[in-house]
C-alpha cells in the first residue's frame, strides 16, 4: 500500500510540475491507518498533513505582429514553458523538503518492519503448531521489509536526480 501511495504521489508530483498550474490547492490527507492522499478535495476520515499552492499563473503574452520570416530555431523541447530561475529553485526545494520528509518517514517504517521481523523470527505462536503458518506469517514481514527498502532507494534514486 505504501508504495503505490509512493507512486500516486509521484504521478501527483510530477504532473504538477510539469502541467499548467490549476487554480485549486493540493492538499495531503493522511487517514488514521496511515494511508497517504493528494486532493484538491476534502478527504473524508482524514487529518490534512499539509497543503501546496499553485504557482501563480503569469499573463499570456502580449500578441506580436511578424515583420519577418518565421523563425527556423526549434521550439523548446517538449513544448513546455520556460520557468525562471527562482521559481525553479523555489519549486525544487519545495520538491526537494517533500522527498526528504517522505524519506525519512520511509526509514521510519523500515526500521519498524526490521524490528517487527526480528521479533517475529524469534518467537512461535500458538495457532502456529504448523510449521507452515509460521514461515508464512514470517515471509510476509520480509516482504513488508523488503518493499520499505525498495522505497527507501527509490527516494533515494529521485534525490540524487535532483539538480
Amino acid at each position: 500500500m505504501r508504495r503505490k501511495a509512493l507512486l500516486s504521489w509521484t504521478i501527483v508530483a510530477a504532473t504538477g510540475l510539469l502541467a499548467a498550474p490549476a487554480q485549486a490547492t493540493l492538499c495531503k490527507y493522511v487517514d488514521d491507518k496511515g494511508h497517504v492522499t493528494y486532493s484538491d478535495a476534502v478527504v473524508k476520515g482524514a487529518t490534512k498533513a499539509n497543503c501546496f499552492e499553485a504557482p501563480p499563473v503569469p499573463p499570456p503574452p502580449p500578441p506580436q505582429q511578424r515583420t519577418t520570416a518565421p523563425s527556423t530555431t526549434p521550439a523548446p523541447s517538449g513544448g513546455l514553458p520556460n520557468v525562471d530561475p527562482a521559481t525553479q529553485k523555489k519549486r525544487d526545494e519545495s520538491r526537494r523538503k517533500i522527498l526528504e520528509s517522505e524519506l525519512a518517514t520511509e526509514e521510519q517504517a523500515l526500521a519498524g518492519a526490521r524490528k517487527a521481523l526480528a521479533e517475529g523470527e524469534s518467537v512461535r505462536q500458538a495457532d502456529e503448531r504448523n510449521y507452515q503458518k509460521y514461515l508464512d506469517r514470517v515471509q510476509g514481514l520480509k516482504e513488508r521489509v523488503a518493499q520499505h527498502e525498495r522505497n527507501v532507494a527509490a527516494l533515494k534514486q529521485e534525490l540524487a536526480n535532483l539538480k
